[in-house]
């Protein structure tokens, strides 16, 4: 149970310091319109990442606490940008919302009662016993998905 609570521990810590550096990254583009592999720019990467951590991924996390075994539906991330993305949103308002949420639940998630991480949830294609650990592991391997397609930019 010891290693359970270090691993948990760590995977905040990372949690808060790849929300550092993504943000860090987005910020070091002096043309946020400069695109990233495949069709996205820098802008819209942002923008992408910090609405998947607030809307999917923390809704999951929110959910999963607050409700007894919660269904989630599939996200179409395509559609989404589609629908909600502006080009006008400055990149700093982004970044300044995205590190605030990842701060929001940050706080929540050293708040909670230990027994919170093993709350379950169900999901249409990934079917059910998803617990809230797996929600907060899936929010940073997306950070940081995200984050080394900017390095790969910063590199080339």
């Amino acid at each position: 149970m010891k290693e359970l609570g270090e691993y948990r521990e760590k995977l905040l810590d990372r949690f808060a310091e790849a929300a550092r550096e993504f943000r860090a990254a987005c910020g070091s583009f002096s043309d946020p319109s400069i695109k990233t592999e495949g069709e996205w720019t820098v802008h819209q990467l942002a923008a992408h990442v910090r609405d998947v951590d607030s809307v999917i991924y923390g809704g999951r996390i929110r959910r999963t606490l607050d409700e007894e075994d919660p269904e989630f539906k599939r996200f179409d991330a395509d559609g989404w940008m589609a629908e909600h993305y502006d080009h006008e949103e400055s990149l700093g308002k982004i970044l300044n919302e995205f590190a605030a949420h990842v701060d929001e639940t940050l706080e929540l998630l050293k708040t909670m009662p230990v027994e919170g991480w093993s709350r379950l949830s169900r999901h249409e294609t990934l079917g059910g016993g998803l617990t809230l650990q797996l929600w907060v592991e899936r929010s940073l391997a997306h950070i940081e998905e995200h984050l080394q397609t900017l390095k790969k930019v910063e590199e080339s």
